[in-house]
């Protein structure tokens, strides 16, 4: 990370690589529900979809706070994930069957 934005967790993803992820992980449909704009649920595109954002920073806004939020839920879910295994293979120790 560069000295000028050390704290910003966008640094380094492109508008692109963003977008891709989201629809990759969640669909069109489903980030149509999630932030309503038409070029998510209007015959969507990539393609349409950058040129929409990159002119509209309040929908650009939306569409990164959706994407740190998400980021953030997955974090949560595979620290929660870790833990539960965790404990799992403690119990599996105490009760005497490793394996």
């Amino acid at each position: 990370m560069s000295a000028e934005q050390p704290n910003n967790p966008l640094h380094g993803v492109t508008l692109k690589a963003l977008l891709e992820e989201l629809v990759k992980r969640h669909g069109w449909a489903t980030l149509a529900g999630h932030i309503p704009l038409d070029c998510f649920s209007n015959n969507p595109s990539i393609k349409s979809s950058l040129k929409f954002l990159r002119k509209t920073p309040w929908a650009r806004t939306k569409v990164e706070t959706f994407y740190l939020k998400d980021h953030r839920r997955m974090a949560r879910n595979r620290q929660r994930k870790a833990q539960r295994t965790r404990t799992r293979v403690r119990a599996e120790r105490f009760d005497g069957n490793e394996g």
